[in-house]
């Protein structure tokens, strides 16, 4: 299947954790990072998820935020470093890709935001990412 979702890391699930109607689903990235995905408990039972599973986490690009740096005191659970190897800017909107450990992230932002954060290429990033924005797809 062909997909327009630009982001799919390759990883696999280390945790399962199960609430009442969602489950939190860690992955360790094929790069190394860790990622949480907020997905429904019917979701995990669909997809067969237990620890060992292969999955790609699948993000769309306009739910990637971008920071300078990692920031704390903040409720996204996924963060992401990596440098900037693409920045393209329109009159209103930017899309940067973001090489990180083990593949590339793509953010598409607002161009003022692009600016107000001073990116440039090869400048270091931390791609943000909510759990709940995280798709989860077995390999």
């Amino acid at each position: 299947m062909t997909l327009s979702i630009r982001n799919q890391l390759p990883g696999t699930v280390t945790a399962v954790h199960p609430g009442e109607v969602m489950a939190t689903v860690h992955v360790r990235l094929d790069g190394g990072q860790d990622l949480t995905a907020a997905i429904t408990l019917e979701a995990v039972q669909d997809l067969g998820l237990t620890p060992g599973t292969a999955v790609r986490a699948l993000v769309k690009s306009t739910e990637v935020s971008l920071a300078t740096n990692r920031v704390e005191g903040l409720s996204i659970r996924n963060q992401v470093p990596g440098a900037i190897i693409g920045l393209t800017t329109g009159t209103v909107m930017a899309v940067v890709r973001v090489s990180v450990a083990g593949g590339e992230l793509t953010a598409a932002i607002t161009k003022d935001a692009a600016t107000d954060l001073g990116l440039f290429v090869g400048s270091d990033v931390v791609a943000l990412i909510k759990a709940t924005e995280v798709s989860l797809e077995t390999v």
